[in-house]
């Protein structure tokens, strides 16, 4: 009997430590693709899981959302400009059965894929596009990636292009170009601006030759005007209207007669 009891005892041992190492705990954000001799079973978790040594492999998954840097790309824009442009790719693990079985490393090709999709994209754009319509580019981006990844059950979330690195000497192009347009802004505001004052001086002048009186107003109100000036010098416009009255007044008014020679004599 004691001899039964001695060869059960390294059993038993066994059998505990198979069991515990059976037992597999997985987050809720985690989930355990389980393989049965090789073949894929099902997928399992979160929680508490049990795996039979030898006859089950796991492999866990995370799909919690993964923040993916895109290295440096070399990117020549549709005007033959060279550029250096970066970004960031948020994506997740949304069936992690295809995402083990369908590709190698889902996370490696997510980086190559979007680094060739980046420059495929940037290239069919020019560079005053890519400085401006950043947002369309992100869509774009991240559309034709959601695509192309979603036969490896991953789901692309968002892309954003972080830097568009220019040369200097583009820089200092961009920079007189902005000035140039600044200069154009300028001198359309300012032709603008002289042709409503134009427009409103043609407008003020036609109502004056209406009114012959508003002319003499306005006349009065300017000498108002100098007068308040500390000035010792004060020079009255005379309407060209009144001196003529006056003048062909002068001209109709009558001589004095002249005395006699006899008279004048005396």
């Amino acid at each position: 009997m004691l001899d039964i009891n001695l060869g059960l005892g390294p059993l038993i041992i066994l059998l505990i430590a198979l069991a515990i190492s059976s037992i597999r705990i997985l987050r809720e954000y985690e989930r355990g693709v389980i393989f049965m001799l090789g073949r894929f079973w099902k997928v399992k978790g979160p929680g508490l899981i049990i795996v039979i040594p030898g006859l089950q492999q796991m492999v866990r998954v995370d799909r919690r959302v993964v923040t993916m840097d895109v290295p440096s790309q070399d990117v020549i824009s549709r005007d033959n400009v060279s550029v250096k442009v970066n970004a960031v790719v948020y994506f997740r693990v949304v069936d992690p059965e295809r995402a083990i079985i369908q590709v190698e490393d889902y996370l490696n090709a997510t980086s190559q894929l979007a680094q060739t999709t980046l420059r495929a994209v940037l290239g069919k754009h020019e560079l005053d596009e890519m400085l401006s319509e950043r947002e369309k580019l992100n869509a774009d981006v991240q559309q034709i990636l959601d695509s192309q990844t979603d036969a490896w059950g991953i789901k692309v979330a968002n892309v954003e292009i972080k830097h568009v690195d220019l040369n200097e000497n583009m820089v200092r192009a961009i920079a007189r170009q902005a000035e140039a347009e600044r200069e154009r802004r300028a001198k359309v505001i300012h032709a603008e601006g002289e042709k409503q004052a134009a427009e409103t001086l043609m407008e003020a002048a036609e109502m004056l030759s209406r009114q012959p009186a508003a002319i003499q107003l306005r006349y009065l109100q300017t000498l108002t005007q100098i007068a308040g000036d500390k000035t010792s010098t004060l020079v009255f416009p005379i309407p060209v209207d009144l001196l003529n009255s006056v003048m062909a007044g002068a001209r109709g008014s009558p001589q004095p007669a002249e005395p006699p020679r006899d008279q004048a004599a005396r």
